[in-house]
């Protein structure tokens, strides 16, 4: 399937440095940052420094490294955050929107790891 990435989303823009961001954790493929409107008391957004509109796009095109440096940043930064079940923290999530159904607003895969308080239900039950 053709991805067209948009090189002037605000992710993009953020790294080449156009717009400040408050940094959580940088590694070589990719950037972990606060989110500017969060959600919950812990809201950190990840992305990879690669043009990839979402999760299947990188799953498909990344590079093992990129996939590995992400997954790895993505855990990095739950410990750092202190929410880490395993680490006893008292847990998190993690959300990834693809496309419209989703309400994807910014076309470069990011997730969303949100943390802090209980989260309640992701989505209504389906009756």
């Amino acid at each position: 399937m053709p991805y067209t990435y948009d090189p002037q989303n605000i992710f993009a823009r953020i790294l080449r440095g156009e717009i400040p961001n408050k940094t959580v954790l940088e590694t070589p493929h990719s950037l972990a940052f606060h989110d500017i409107h969060p959600q919950a008391p812990i809201h950190v957004m990840v992305i990879p420094k690669g043009a990839y509109v979402n999760y299947d796009h990188f799953a498909t095109d990344a590079t093992d490294a990129e996939i590995l440096d992400f997954t790895r940043t993505v855990a990095r930064v739950g410990a750092m955050l202190g929410v880490l079940p395993g680490d006893g923290g008292a847990g998190y999530r993690l959300i990834s929107n693809a496309g419209p159904h989703s309400h994807q607003e910014v076309p470069h895969l990011h997730v969303h790891l949100l943390g802090g308080r209980p989260l309640g239900l992701l989505v209504a039950p389906v009756n």
